[in-house]
């Protein structure tokens, strides 16, 4: 039987392995991708592959809790996180709170969130209450309105330096790994070099301490868009729609169900 990473697990893998995350939303998936996942995020991108949303940040608590219980229910042996969505952790005394109902409601092994320098008070106050924080660098889905767009970060050396100071802050009030999005490949690398946590990179190049993607998106079942950075590893809607076909005409053939189908 597969063991569950630990928090010391997984910062001892920086530079003895490289570290595979993948989100899921439901048992089903997440018991598909215990086998091979380190890491399952319960990402809040689930508001737009499972909601039809043109972005993350009207999912809710409620939302991310239920639906990490229905993860954690599907891959009992994998590190599990839960994603903070937007507006949840405006004051290190609203993430506390609110990362305490993920604890109290949901077996999260912990929580995701967004921001760098200026998160770095709030996630110190969860690290110091017992909560265990996954940071999250560079282009960040909950920004992108006030930024106006998805905007790729690391493009000069002001930029770099400054996306350094936010790894290392968010290091420093206790963070145990930190995702980081939309990052030129170099810049990516050099925040690998500058910190001791593991550094999980999307959209971000291969220098870095392991990769998470979306796996509607890995296995081609979003169909909306496909970001750059994603490698389609299977045609899945396709193959998806081939089989409901399939069901449809069999139902109007009455070739199913066919005699073994059949009490």
């Amino acid at each position: 039987m597969k063991k569950k990473l630990s928090i010391h697990a997984i910062k001892k893998a920086k530079n003895e392995r490289l570290l595979t995350m993948i989100t899921a939303y439901d048992a089903i998936f997440a018991t598909l991708f215990e086998d091979s996942a380190d890491i399952i995020l319960v990402g809040d991108s689930l508001n737009m592959s499972f909601g039809g949303k043109p972005d993350t940040l009207s999912a809710t608590l409620d939302q991310m809790i239920y639906h990490t219980n229905a993860v954690c229910n599907g891959a009992k042996n994998t590190f599990v996180i839960c994603d903070m969505p937007f507006g949840t952790y405006n004051s290190p005394r609203a993430a506390l709170k609110n990362a305490v109902r993920v604890y109290q409601e949901s077996p999260a092994d912990a929580v995701k969130i967004e921001g760098g320098k200026d998160k770095a008070e709030l996630v110190k106050t969860l690290t110091d209450n017992g909560i265990a924080v996954c940071g999250h660098i560079g282009l960040l889905p909950q920004s992108v309105r006030g930024e106006g767009g998805y905007i790729v970060r690391g493009k000069d050396v002001t930029d770099m330096e400054r996306l350094i100071e936010d790894a290392e802050a968010i290091e420093a009030a206790g963070a145990f790994a930190i995702v980081i999005e939309g990052v030129k490949p170099e810049v990516a690398k050099a925040i690998k070099l500058a910190i001791k946590v593991p550094i999980i990179g999307i959209g971000a190049g291969a220098d870095v301490d392991g990769q998470v993607l979306v796996f509607s998106d890995m296995l081609g079942l979003f169909e909306a868009f496909t970001p750059k950075f994603v490698k389609k590893y299977m045609d899945g809607a396709s193959i998806v729609k081939e089989a409901v076909s399939t069901y449809k005409k069999e139902v109007e053939n009455k070739s199913f169900p066919a005699n073994e189908h059949t009490y």
